[in-house]
């Protein structure tokens, strides 16, 4: 499908004006430039064209508002210069597996002052020696070079972090049913040590009694260290007993 037919049915029957993401990969560029894509496309902020045939940027439009801009595997070897005049703001752009070369063709991104992450990707340039650290210093503005910055910490995914915000950290789910477990086992130790205290505390009652039962009966000649109280059958052999 060639890219001015992909891109009237990208359109849906929506004023051009309206659209912010348009999305043409893979379909075909007859001459090698960008086809039906109209500075009418004011309000664009993401554009894609991987694997379109480019050769050149050069008939893109005026889309003042675009911010990324996605044209890996092209056949783009230079022409970057219309860039900083037609997108001057964006702030990502992607390169790779594009025929780009030497370092001077990135010159042309320089004017590009909101630019902060470019990919290269399987471009020929990456070969040379001191690559990352020249085109870092060529382009001080660029602060993720390949999806890493100068320290080779990787370039964040905002949208996955929103993600894991949304969902929370994983495993929470499992540490708050922990968390539940060991207040539950806390709490049953705590009743449990409660229960103990006080059936020694009764223990410790009954003791007393016992004591105070054996000691009234130091005088009856009651049986002594035999912690239980008299049933009625005792009762009733000491009466036989005093019969006799």
């Amino acid at each position: 499908m060639d890219m001015k037919k992909r891109i009237s049915l990208e359109l849906r029957n929506r004023n051009p004006a309206e659209v912010l993401e348009l999305v043409v990969d893979n379909c075909h560029s007859s001459d090698g430039e960008v086809e039906g894509l109209t500075e009418e496309y004011r309000e664009l902020e993401l554009l894609s064209m991987v694997n379109v045939g480019l050769t050149s940027l050069a008939k893109l439009p005026k889309l003042p508002k675009l911010r990324k801009l996605e044209v890996s595997d092209n056949g783009i070897c230079g022409g970057l210069d219309a860039l900083a005049e037609k997108c001057p703001n964006l702030t990502y752009l992607n390169l790779s597996g594009n025929k780009i070369k030497e370092l001077s063709t990135m010159e042309a991104l320089q004017n590009l002052k909101n630019l902060r992450s470019l990919d290269l990707y399987s471009c020929e340039v990456t070969t040379l020696d001191e690559y990352r650290e020249s085109v870092l210093e060529l382009l001080p503005q660029v602060t993720y070079l390949d999806g890493y910055d100068q320290d080779d910490n990787e370039v964040p995914d905002s949208e996955a972090e929103d993600d894991e915000d949304a969902a929370g950290p994983p495993g929470d789910e499992d540490e708050d049913e922990e968390d539940e477990e060991d207040e539950g086992s806390e709490g049953e130790e705590e009743v449990g040590l409660s229960y103990l205290m006080k059936e020694g505390i009764q223990d410790e009652e009954d003791d007393d009694d016992y004591v105070e039962e054996e000691e009234e009966d130091e005088d009856g000649a009651a049986v002594q260290g035999e912690k239980r109280k008299r049933d009625p059958e005792d009762e009733g052999d000491d009466d036989d007993e005093d019969d006799e």
